[in-house]
Protein backbone atom coordinates (compact mmCIF):
# COMPACT_ATOMS: atom_id res chain seq x y z
CA UNK A 1 0.00 0.00 0.00
CA UNK A 2 2.90 2.35 0.65
CA UNK A 3 3.84 2.33 -3.05
CA UNK A 4 0.24 3.17 -3.99
CA UNK A 5 0.13 6.06 -1.53
CA UNK A 6 3.44 7.45 -2.86
CA UNK A 7 2.23 7.11 -6.46
CA UNK A 8 -0.99 9.01 -5.72
CA UNK A 9 0.82 11.69 -3.74
CA UNK A 10 3.16 12.33 -6.65
CA UNK A 11 0.22 12.49 -9.03
CA UNK A 12 -1.55 15.03 -6.82
CA UNK A 13 1.62 17.10 -6.43
CA UNK A 14 1.74 17.33 -10.24
CA UNK A 15 -1.72 18.90 -10.14
CA UNK A 16 -3.65 15.86 -11.30
CA UNK A 17 -6.74 14.53 -9.55
CA UNK A 18 -7.00 10.94 -8.44
CA UNK A 19 -9.69 8.77 -10.04
CA UNK A 20 -12.58 6.95 -8.35
CA UNK A 21 -10.78 3.67 -9.00
CA UNK A 22 -7.66 4.98 -7.26
CA UNK A 23 -9.78 6.13 -4.32
CA UNK A 24 -11.24 2.62 -4.14
CA UNK A 25 -7.69 1.27 -3.89
CA UNK A 26 -7.08 3.56 -0.90
CA UNK A 27 -10.30 2.30 0.65
CA UNK A 28 -8.77 -1.19 0.79
CA UNK A 29 -6.33 -0.07 3.48
CA UNK A 30 -7.25 -1.89 6.67
CA UNK A 31 -7.90 0.27 9.72
CA UNK A 32 -6.19 -2.48 11.72
CA UNK A 33 -2.93 -2.07 9.78
CA UNK A 34 -1.30 0.61 11.91
CA UNK A 35 1.67 1.07 9.57
CA UNK A 36 -0.44 1.66 6.47
CA UNK A 37 -2.88 3.87 8.39
CA UNK A 38 -0.07 5.98 9.81
CA UNK A 39 1.46 6.44 6.37
CA UNK A 40 -1.88 7.29 4.74
CA UNK A 41 -2.54 9.97 7.37
CA UNK A 42 0.96 11.44 7.21
CA UNK A 43 0.81 11.78 3.42
CA UNK A 44 -2.65 13.36 3.65
CA UNK A 45 -1.06 15.92 5.96
CA UNK A 46 1.71 16.51 3.41
CA UNK A 47 -0.92 17.17 0.74
CA UNK A 48 -2.70 19.60 3.05
CA UNK A 49 0.55 21.46 3.75
CA UNK A 50 1.49 21.58 0.06
CA UNK A 51 -1.80 23.01 -1.17
CA UNK A 52 -3.24 24.82 1.86
CA UNK A 53 -0.31 25.80 4.07
CA UNK A 54 -0.49 25.97 7.85
CA UNK A 55 -3.41 28.38 8.24
CA UNK A 56 -6.40 26.97 10.12
CA UNK A 57 -9.85 28.46 9.54
CA UNK A 58 -12.37 28.69 12.40
CA UNK A 59 -16.07 29.27 11.79
CA UNK A 60 -19.03 29.59 14.13
CA UNK A 61 -22.80 29.41 13.77
CA UNK A 62 -25.90 30.60 15.54
CA UNK A 63 -29.10 28.57 15.45
CA UNK A 64 -31.08 31.57 14.24
CA UNK A 65 -34.43 29.81 13.89
CA UNK A 66 -35.22 26.42 15.38
CA UNK A 67 -37.72 23.63 14.83
CA UNK A 68 -40.92 23.04 12.84
CA UNK A 69 -39.03 22.16 9.66
CA UNK A 70 -41.22 20.73 6.91
CA UNK A 71 -38.50 18.38 5.65
CA UNK A 72 -38.05 14.80 6.86
CA UNK A 73 -34.26 14.43 7.00
CA UNK A 74 -33.93 11.39 9.28
CA UNK A 75 -30.95 12.69 11.28
CA UNK A 76 -32.47 16.04 12.20
CA UNK A 77 -33.91 17.02 15.57
CA UNK A 78 -35.70 20.01 14.04
CA UNK A 79 -37.93 18.12 11.62
CA UNK A 80 -41.66 18.45 12.35
CA UNK A 81 -42.00 14.80 11.31
CA UNK A 82 -40.30 13.59 14.51
CA UNK A 83 -40.85 14.10 18.23
CA UNK A 84 -37.63 15.37 19.79
CA UNK A 85 -36.67 17.76 22.55
CA UNK A 86 -35.30 20.38 20.15
CA UNK A 87 -36.20 23.97 20.97
CA UNK A 88 -38.75 25.75 18.79
CA UNK A 89 -38.47 29.50 18.19
CA UNK A 90 -38.67 32.03 15.40
CA UNK A 91 -35.95 34.11 13.78
CA UNK A 92 -33.58 35.73 16.28
CA UNK A 93 -33.52 39.47 16.73
CA UNK A 94 -30.96 41.51 14.83
CA UNK A 95 -29.42 42.71 18.08
CA UNK A 96 -28.92 39.14 19.31
CA UNK A 97 -27.19 38.10 16.09
CA UNK A 98 -24.79 41.06 16.28
CA UNK A 99 -24.07 40.36 19.94
CA UNK A 100 -23.16 36.74 19.20
CA UNK A 101 -21.04 37.67 16.18
CA UNK A 102 -19.04 40.23 18.16
CA UNK A 103 -18.50 37.68 20.92
CA UNK A 104 -17.02 34.99 18.67
CA UNK A 105 -15.05 37.62 16.76
CA UNK A 106 -13.38 38.70 20.01
CA UNK A 107 -12.53 35.04 20.73
CA UNK A 108 -10.79 34.60 17.37
CA UNK A 109 -13.36 33.12 14.97
CA UNK A 110 -12.92 33.94 11.28
CA UNK A 111 -16.48 33.27 10.10
CA UNK A 112 -20.01 33.60 11.45
CA UNK A 113 -23.15 32.04 10.03
CA UNK A 114 -26.86 32.24 10.63
CA UNK A 115 -28.54 28.83 10.29
CA UNK A 116 -32.32 28.59 10.04
CA UNK A 117 -34.67 25.62 10.04
CA UNK A 118 -37.14 25.17 7.21
CA UNK A 119 -37.14 24.13 3.56
CA UNK A 120 -35.59 27.35 2.26
CA UNK A 121 -36.09 30.87 0.95
CA UNK A 122 -37.62 32.39 -2.13
CA UNK A 123 -38.54 35.80 -3.47
CA UNK A 124 -41.35 37.40 -1.46
CA UNK A 125 -40.62 35.63 1.83
CA UNK A 126 -40.86 37.99 4.79
CA UNK A 127 -38.17 35.93 6.50
CA UNK A 128 -35.78 36.72 3.64
CA UNK A 129 -36.38 40.45 4.17
CA UNK A 130 -35.61 40.12 7.89
CA UNK A 131 -32.47 38.09 7.21
CA UNK A 132 -31.23 40.71 4.76
CA UNK A 133 -31.57 43.35 7.48
CA UNK A 134 -29.63 41.18 9.93
CA UNK A 135 -26.80 40.52 7.49
CA UNK A 136 -26.56 44.19 6.58
CA UNK A 137 -26.20 45.05 10.26
CA UNK A 138 -23.63 42.28 10.78
CA UNK A 139 -21.57 43.59 7.88
CA UNK A 140 -21.72 47.08 9.34
CA UNK A 141 -20.90 46.16 12.95
CA UNK A 142 -18.46 43.22 12.65
CA UNK A 143 -15.33 42.15 10.78
CA UNK A 144 -15.99 38.40 10.52
CA UNK A 145 -16.72 36.84 7.14
CA UNK A 146 -20.46 36.23 6.86
CA UNK A 147 -21.86 32.84 5.91
CA UNK A 148 -25.47 31.75 5.51
CA UNK A 149 -27.33 28.44 5.75
CA UNK A 150 -31.01 28.70 4.83
CA UNK A 151 -31.84 25.56 2.89
CA UNK A 152 -33.06 25.36 -0.69
CA UNK A 153 -33.09 28.86 -2.18
CA UNK A 154 -33.99 30.47 -5.46
CA UNK A 155 -31.57 32.68 -7.39
CA UNK A 156 -33.17 35.91 -6.20
CA UNK A 157 -32.72 35.03 -2.52
CA UNK A 158 -29.08 34.08 -3.01
CA UNK A 159 -28.35 37.25 -4.95
CA UNK A 160 -29.93 39.33 -2.18
CA UNK A 161 -27.88 37.53 0.48
CA UNK A 162 -24.75 38.33 -1.52
CA UNK A 163 -25.70 42.01 -1.76
CA UNK A 164 -26.29 42.09 2.01
CA UNK A 165 -22.72 41.02 2.74
CA UNK A 166 -22.82 37.21 2.77
CA UNK A 167 -19.69 35.71 1.19
CA UNK A 168 -20.33 31.97 1.58
CA UNK A 169 -23.46 29.85 1.33
CA UNK A 170 -23.60 26.57 3.25
CA UNK A 171 -25.68 23.75 1.84
CA UNK A 172 -24.70 20.13 2.50
CA UNK A 173 -25.17 17.27 0.08
CA UNK A 174 -25.32 15.12 3.26
CA UNK A 175 -24.44 11.83 1.55
CA UNK A 176 -24.10 10.20 -1.87
CA UNK A 177 -26.68 10.47 -4.61
CA UNK A 178 -27.44 6.75 -4.34
CA UNK A 179 -27.95 6.75 -0.58
CA UNK A 180 -29.82 10.06 -0.30
CA UNK A 181 -33.37 8.63 -0.78
CA UNK A 182 -32.79 6.60 2.41
CA UNK A 183 -32.30 9.84 4.34
CA UNK A 184 -34.82 12.31 2.93
CA UNK A 185 -37.87 12.11 0.65
CA UNK A 186 -39.39 15.60 0.93
CA UNK A 187 -36.81 17.01 -1.48
CA UNK A 188 -34.27 15.48 -3.82
CA UNK A 189 -30.51 15.31 -4.14
CA UNK A 190 -30.85 17.36 -7.32
CA UNK A 191 -32.63 20.09 -5.34
CA UNK A 192 -29.50 20.38 -3.21
CA UNK A 193 -27.15 20.34 -6.18
CA UNK A 194 -29.25 23.02 -7.89
CA UNK A 195 -29.04 25.31 -4.85
CA UNK A 196 -25.25 24.96 -4.81
CA UNK A 197 -25.04 25.92 -8.49
CA UNK A 198 -27.39 28.87 -7.99
CA UNK A 199 -25.28 30.12 -5.08
CA UNK A 200 -22.15 29.94 -7.20
CA UNK A 201 -23.92 31.75 -10.03
CA UNK A 202 -24.86 34.49 -7.56
CA UNK A 203 -21.14 34.96 -6.79
CA UNK A 204 -21.12 33.17 -3.46
CA UNK A 205 -18.52 30.64 -2.37
CA UNK A 206 -20.06 27.35 -1.32
CA UNK A 207 -19.47 25.30 1.81
CA UNK A 208 -20.90 21.80 1.37
CA UNK A 209 -20.22 18.44 2.93
CA UNK A 210 -22.25 15.84 4.74
CA UNK A 211 -22.77 13.46 7.61
CA UNK A 212 -21.03 10.12 8.11
CA UNK A 213 -22.64 7.34 10.10
CA UNK A 214 -26.13 7.49 8.58
CA UNK A 215 -25.89 3.86 7.54
CA UNK A 216 -24.06 4.64 4.31
CA UNK A 217 -21.05 2.71 3.03
CA UNK A 218 -17.50 4.01 2.70
CA UNK A 219 -18.15 3.99 -1.04
CA UNK A 220 -21.07 6.40 -0.49
CA UNK A 221 -18.76 8.77 1.38
CA UNK A 222 -16.20 8.63 -1.41
CA UNK A 223 -18.89 9.19 -4.05
CA UNK A 224 -19.95 12.34 -2.18
CA UNK A 225 -16.35 13.58 -2.19
CA UNK A 226 -16.14 13.26 -5.97
CA UNK A 227 -19.48 15.03 -6.36
CA UNK A 228 -18.15 17.89 -4.23
CA UNK A 229 -14.98 18.02 -6.35
CA UNK A 230 -17.07 18.20 -9.52
CA UNK A 231 -19.11 21.05 -8.04
CA UNK A 232 -15.97 23.03 -7.13
CA UNK A 233 -16.85 23.40 -3.46
CA UNK A 234 -14.14 25.22 -1.49
CA UNK A 235 -15.12 24.21 2.07
CA UNK A 236 -16.24 20.72 3.11
CA UNK A 237 -17.74 20.29 6.61
CA UNK A 238 -17.39 16.72 7.84
CA UNK A 239 -20.07 15.79 10.36
CA UNK A 240 -20.24 12.53 12.29
CA UNK A 241 -23.75 11.49 13.24
CA UNK A 242 -24.75 12.26 16.81
CA UNK A 243 -27.97 10.19 17.08
CA UNK A 244 -30.84 12.30 18.37
CA UNK A 245 -33.56 10.60 20.46
CA UNK A 246 -36.86 10.74 18.61
CA UNK A 247 -35.35 10.64 15.12
CA UNK A 248 -35.38 7.51 12.93
CA UNK A 249 -31.58 7.24 13.34
CA UNK A 250 -31.59 7.41 17.15
CA UNK A 251 -30.23 3.86 17.49
CA UNK A 252 -27.46 4.00 14.89
CA UNK A 253 -24.20 2.45 16.03
CA UNK A 254 -21.22 4.85 16.12
CA UNK A 255 -18.51 4.59 13.50
CA UNK A 256 -15.11 3.24 14.45
CA UNK A 257 -12.85 6.28 15.09
CA UNK A 258 -10.16 4.76 12.84
CA UNK A 259 -12.68 4.48 10.01
CA UNK A 260 -13.45 8.17 10.42
CA UNK A 261 -9.73 8.98 10.36
CA UNK A 262 -9.19 6.90 7.23
CA UNK A 263 -12.07 8.64 5.44
CA UNK A 264 -10.71 12.07 6.36
CA UNK A 265 -7.34 11.17 4.87
CA UNK A 266 -8.89 9.84 1.64
CA UNK A 267 -10.95 13.04 1.34
CA UNK A 268 -7.69 15.02 1.41
CA UNK A 269 -6.40 12.93 -1.51
CA UNK A 270 -9.59 13.64 -3.47
CA UNK A 271 -9.89 17.32 -2.43
CA UNK A 272 -6.30 18.55 -2.00
CA UNK A 273 -7.13 22.27 -2.03
CA UNK A 274 -10.35 22.31 0.01
CA UNK A 275 -10.94 23.42 3.55
CA UNK A 276 -11.74 20.06 5.15
CA UNK A 277 -13.72 21.19 8.14
CA UNK A 278 -14.33 19.41 11.43
CA UNK A 279 -18.03 19.90 12.15
CA UNK A 280 -20.64 18.24 14.36
CA UNK A 281 -19.84 14.97 16.09
CA UNK A 282 -16.06 15.10 15.92
CA UNK A 283 -16.04 13.94 19.55
CA UNK A 284 -16.75 10.51 18.05
CA UNK A 285 -13.08 10.45 17.09
CA UNK A 286 -12.27 10.22 20.79
CA UNK A 287 -8.49 10.10 21.29
CA UNK A 288 -7.95 10.45 17.51
CA UNK A 289 -9.40 13.98 17.34
CA UNK A 290 -5.98 15.63 17.32
CA UNK A 291 -4.72 13.00 14.87
CA UNK A 292 -7.39 14.16 12.46
CA UNK A 293 -5.87 17.61 12.16
CA UNK A 294 -2.62 15.96 11.10
CA UNK A 295 -4.48 13.79 8.56
CA UNK A 296 -5.94 16.42 6.26
CA UNK A 297 -8.22 18.61 8.40
CA UNK A 298 -7.44 22.33 8.14
CA UNK A 299 -10.59 24.07 9.39
CA UNK A 300 -13.29 23.61 11.98
CA UNK A 301 -16.74 24.60 13.08
CA UNK A 302 -16.19 25.59 16.66
CA UNK A 303 -18.36 26.48 19.65
CA UNK A 304 -21.88 25.14 20.10
CA UNK A 305 -23.60 23.72 17.03
CA UNK A 306 -27.31 23.44 16.24
CA UNK A 307 -28.81 20.95 18.67
CA UNK A 308 -25.61 19.35 19.98
CA UNK A 309 -22.77 20.79 22.03
CA UNK A 310 -19.50 21.57 20.31
CA UNK A 311 -16.18 22.68 21.73
CA UNK A 312 -14.95 26.08 22.82
CA UNK A 313 -12.99 28.40 20.55
CA UNK A 314 -10.32 28.65 23.25
CA UNK A 315 -9.79 24.90 23.52
CA UNK A 316 -9.68 24.53 19.74
CA UNK A 317 -7.07 27.28 19.41
CA UNK A 318 -4.92 25.60 22.06
CA UNK A 319 -5.17 22.26 20.22
CA UNK A 320 -4.25 23.85 16.89
CA UNK A 321 -1.22 25.67 18.26
CA UNK A 322 0.02 22.41 19.79
CA UNK A 323 -0.02 20.96 16.30
CA UNK A 324 1.81 23.78 14.55
CA UNK A 325 -1.05 25.65 12.92
CA UNK A 326 -1.39 29.39 12.42
CA UNK A 327 -4.73 30.87 13.43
Amino acid sequence: MKNLIIKLKNKIFLGKGITPDEAQDLMKISIDNNEDMEYLCSVADEIREKFCGDFFDLCTIINAKSGKCSENCKYCAQSSHFKTNAQVYGLVAKEKAVEEALKVQSEGAHRFSLVTSGRGLEKGDKELEKLIEIYQELKKETEVSLCASHGICDEYSLEELKKAGVTTYHHNLETSRNFYPNICTTHTYDDRVATIKKAQKAGLKVCSGGIWGLGESLQDRIDMAFELRKLGVFSVPLNILMPIPGTPLENMNPLDPKEILKTIAIYRFILPKAYLRYAGGRVNLKEFQEKGIKSGINSALTGNFLTTTGTTIKSDKEMLRRNGYEI
